[in-house]
């Protein structure tokens, strides 16, 4: 098993912003999901992958090859999906597909029909007269047809209906039974990638905090919902991050097995969501500022 995407020593460095030395790696066959805040570095991790933007420092591998070094190559076999149009205004659907298809030598027509058609997207309308969803249904429909390696898809299921974002992930799914297919999947709706997701790379304030499995998440987190008095000064430095009111608390602890064995008989215990670990270590970053 090899890695589609090496980050290697990556930084880049805006006005009130600043990537900080991102090593990383995606690995193939898998749907990895990239989670974080706004402003956590997500986009402009996608944007230089994607030769949009440069980093200050450091090396982008995408199958096995540089990927400014070997642009075209490298985009042959990306699919990608964003929630931003990337597409001429006053052109048509039809108009758009037929100066997109020929950049691609493994471009399927078929393969597009049978999108545009299970999408309901109208071949005659106008990129600037559909909605975010549908543009975001174009940009997929795309990005499946032309026999892409790689999907990179930044915030995809924005704008979507509840049924058809549903779908998609399934999808998606059905897509990665493919072993040489890979998916980088960003989004805010962690829900997406509780569903969906092999790996999960959390970035907050331009650092990744982890690279996991998303079943071994579950093995090393722990929430915690207690009475306050359950807390003192040597117990709170175990929580990542902690929630309390006049009720009593609600917390995220890394070290699973001994927040279990302390608070197994005194306060509730449950596995966290993706969304409650972004949560809790963000508030827990903020609170050490």
């Amino acid at each position: 098993m090899g890695n589609v995407i090496q980050l290697d020593h990556l930084s880049k460095s805006y006005d009130r912003f600043d990537l900080r030395d991102i090593s990383l790696s995606v690995k193939e066959g898998f749907i990895t999901g990239l989670i974080g805040p706004n402003g956590a570095g997500k986009t402009t991790l996608i944007r230089m992958m994607m030769g949009m933007t440069h980093p200050d420092q450091g090396s982008i591998t995408m199958f096995g090859q540089n990927n400014q070094q070997h642009q075209a190559a490298v985009k042959e076999r990306i699919g990608y999906v964003s929630d931003e149009n990337i597409y001429y205004e006053n052109l048509t659907i039809r108009q758009m597909k037929r100066i997109i298809a020929p950049f691609y030598a493994r471009w399927d027509e078929d393969t597009y029909v049978k999108f545009q058609e299970l999408f309901k997207l109208s071949p005659g309308k106008k990129i600037k007269d559909l909605s975010k969803g549908m543009k975001i249904k174009f940009s997929l429909a795309i990005a499946l047809s032309h026999g892409a390696d790689l999907l990179i898809m930044d915030e995809p299921t924005s704008g979507l209906d509840p049924i058809f974002r549903r779908e998609m992930l399934e999808l998606l799914s059905e897509h990665i039974q493919d072993e040489k297919k890979s998916i980088l999947f960003s989004t805010h709706n962690t829900t997406d990638l509780d569903r969906i997701a092999d790996y999960i790379v959390f970035i907050n304030e331009g650092r990744i905090i982890f690279n996991e499995m998303k079943e071994t998440l579950s093995e090393q987190y722990l929430l915690v919902k207690g009475k306050k008095e359950l807390l003192d000064r040597d117990v709170r430095r175990w929580f990542v991050g902690l929630r309390e009111s006049g009720l009593g608390f609600e917390g995220l602890i890394r070290n699973r097995a001994e927040g279990e064995h302390y608070f197994k008989d005194t306060a509730i215990c449950e596995q966290p969501t993706l969304e409650e670990i972004m949560y809790f270590t963000v508030k827990g970053s903020e609170a050490h500022v």
